[in-house]
């Protein structure tokens, strides 16, 4: 298991692909948003790594999977530069993963064929985000802006979701033909996106995603303690 920042345990999650490509959760019943609470004050933590993570019906490594999809019309996180970025030992911290299910997504263009990961993340790690909405906002603004200059195709309209733990906006979207749902978090230490392929050549639905991404962030999130235990 390799990590990003100071090594430490991978930490387990077993809810986050319930329904994986079906776009339903447990019991074939659709998949359920997050629960919609209100951000929590700032308490002072400070996540120090990202952690790839083991889930539950996915295999997750560190980097892009070993898919582009070139011409920049891969996701990024931007539109945050004026964030004090967070470094250890001299290196920012900046978080890629990508997770595989069974079966894996296949994406078909003419006579080539892809194998894609079910979902792509990365995260950017802050010494303080004071204000993560406004962090939220600016990044999903100007990431999503560049990516249709760059020929993604926007579907409908985003749609705002937050917990006591972190905020996050979903959008749907048309990548080189193919149906994406892209979703953008923050909190207090971080800011991150996650890029959800097409699996049965369908978009993932709003609602799954961001609960999905709710997941992927509070398992991948970790800090170090005065023992050097990684925690949650």
């Amino acid at each position: 298991m390799r990590t990003w920042g100071i090594p430490a345990a991978a930490l387990v999650l077993g809810t986050l692909v319930a329904g994986c490509g079906s776009g339903q959760g447990d019991g074939g019943e659709p998949a359920a948003a997050p629960k919609a609470e209100k951000l929590a004050p700032d308490t002072g933590t400070r996540y120090t790594q990202v952690t790839v993570p083991q889930l539950d019906g996915l295999t997750c490594a560190e980097g892009n999977g070993g898919f582009k999809f070139g011409n920049d019309l891969d996701m990024g996180v931007y539109g945050v530069d004026d964030l004090p970025v967070l470094k250890i030992d001299g290196e920012e911290v900046d978080g890629k993963a990508s997770c595989f299910g069974n079966p894996r997504i296949t994406l078909s263009k003419g006579t080539h064929n892809a194998t894609v990961p079910h979902l792509t993340a990365r995260t950017s790690l802050f010494t303080q985000v004071a204000d993560p909405q406004g962090a939220l906002d600016k990044s999903f603004e100007h990431s999503m802006k560049l990516s249709k200059d760059y020929g993604r195709s926007l579907v409908g309209e985003p749609k705002a979701y937050s917990t006591k733990a972190l905020v996050m906006k979903c959008q749907q979207n048309v990548t080189d033909g193919f149906p994406m749902t892209t979703c953008f978090w923050a909190n207090y230490s971080g800011v991150g996106e996650i890029d959800f392929y097409p699996p049965n050549n369908q978009h993932v639905p709003l609602d799954q995603a961001a609960e999905r991404t709710r997941a992927f962030a509070t398992a991948a999130l970790t800090t170090r303690s005065a023992t050097g235990t990684a925690t949650p």
